[in-house]
């Protein structure tokens, strides 16, 4: 599927508003609710959109640890990498995992209750032998800057 501008227009305002009525869509993208409803589940089943979730407020929460951490892995083969990801699929704090090019691996991002949750995930992890040969935490101390949409004017200008 080639995406065309009022597609493109339809991605940008649900990612602004996933919560948007499908009447109030349609109007921004100036198109009648039948076309437009019939886009936006063609853009669903084409992949286009993953889903629909509430963004949480991690600081009304109470108190909580971000931590980026860096691993590098022991060997390089398809086997240690998809061992790694099996594994860490599995930690409801591993909220992003990120196979990346340079010095290390992966840069994966936990949400935890404190240090102590944090060390004790990187501990099971090192105990579990999955071949990980060296890693590096970053604390998150403030998020100055958090956005959860893709610049899609950017990268499609309309």
């Amino acid at each position: 599927m080639k995406l065309d501008r009022i597609d493109i227009k339809i991605l940008h305002e649900l990612q602004k508003n996933g919560r948007i009525t499908n009447v109030e869509l349609a109007q921004v993208v100036n198109l009648s609710p039948s076309p437009c409803l019939i886009r936006v589940k063609k853009l669903q089943s084409e992949g286009f959109i993953d889903g629909y979730s509430a963004l949480i407020n991690v600081g009304k929460l109470g108190q909580t640890l971000m931590v980026f951490t860096e691993i590098t892995l022991r060997n390089h083969r398809q086997v240690d990498f998809a061992r790694f990801i099996s594994t860490v699929e599995k930690i409801d704090q591993l909220i992003e995992c990120h196979l990346v090019s340079g010095g290390y691996d992966y840069l994966l991002k936990f949400v935890t209750a404190g240090i102590s949750e944090y060390q004790g995930i990187m501990e099971r992890l090192i105990d579990l032998d999955i071949g990980i040969d060296k890693y590096f935490s970053f604390v998150i101390l403030k998020s100055p800057i958090v956005r959860t949409h893709v610049p899609l004017t950017s990268l499609f200008p309309l």
